[in-house]
């Protein structure tokens, strides 16, 4: 048996040695912003999504302002056109424990001001008079708002988010030290990321994980996806991607990262070079 798995052991690695690339430069910038990322990270973004229509993925009818109307699946969220009103809505169900993705889908000609998106307890106010950043200004409730990338939570600032995007923006538009924190604008689609066992929040944009962007968050308390708008018309959908518990991630999980990461995209057309008997081809293919 031995005899028989060193030279598929070999053949693997030159196989894998002979496929792998530099990888293509990225186009987006906030290539220049990512952080690495965790094991248990990288395999939930690597895995096959969960199903839609998944509990985790809507909203909430009941802790919600009624400026906002829910899609028949309670997946949308559309803010009705009101005037100085600043509105929210949070999941249905929270989270206790494990490490837990989130999809979130907001046009940016849909956000106007004071567009904010992260996570909150049970209480967190879903309704205030006037313009502000509602998600974040209390203690019960973590915002990052996208038009001015600001961080908030109990009522104040935390900073901007990422934290290079600063540095960034100085050294690519130009050299004066007079150059004004010019806010990232933030695509579409934004990922949140809850790791309930740290205690942290955070943000991945086009497949670049941001970093943490809030610690020391409660523990033991269900924490709940939410977002505010002011914006009339804006429509904001949700979808739970994947999640873990708090157990280390699977040593098939990580050797499959692995072999999946040295085979690239197009892996799908080269499978069956790998010296790999078929269950464990299609267990690659899969991404599960």
């Amino acid at each position: 048996m031995e005899d028989q798995l060193i030279p598929m052991g070999l053949s693997l690695s030159t196989w894998l040695h002979g496929r792998t690339k530099k990888p293509l430069p990225s186009l987006s910038c906030f290539s220049s912003l990512a952080v690495p990322m965790s094991s248990r990270l990288k395999i939930i973004l690597n895995n096959s999504p969960i199903r839609p229509g998944h509990s985790c993925s809507r909203w909430s009818s009941v802790h919600c302002s009624p400026h906002f109307l829910l899609s028949a699946n309670r997946e949308e969220a559309t803010r009705l056109p009101v005037d100085l009103s600043s509105d929210g809505v949070r999941a249905e169900k929270g989270i206790k424990a494990g490490l837990h993705v989130w999809e979130v889908i907001w046009n940016p000609k849909e956000r106007g001001s004071h567009a904010v998106l992260g996570f909150s307890r049970q209480n967190c106010p879903l309704q205030a008079p006037g313009y502000n950043a509602l998600l974040g200004s209390d203690s019960q409730s973590w915002g990052w708002e996208l038009q001015s990338n600001h961080l908030w939570h109990n009522g104040q600032s935390q900073g901007t988010y990422p934290e290079k995007s600063w540095k960034y923006y100085s050294k690519e538009v130009t050299s004066s030290r007079d150059t004004p924190n010019i806010p990232l604008t933030i695509p579409e689609c934004t990922l949140m990321v809850l790791d309930a066992d740290a205690g942290t929040i955070g943000f991945v944009v086009d497949g670049h994980f941001l970093g943490v962007a809030f610690k020391d968050l409660p523990r033991g308390v269900e924490l709940f996806p939410a977002v505010s708008s002011v914006r009339g018309g804006a429509c904001i959908r949700l979808r739970y991607l994947n999640g873990a518990i708090s157990e280390p991630p699977a040593l098939m999980a990580l050797c499959g990262l692995i072999i999946r990461h040295h085979v690239g995209l197009q892996r799908q057309n080269h499978m069956d070079k790998l010296c790999l008997p078929p269950t464990l081809q299609h267990y690659l293919l899969s991404r599960q």
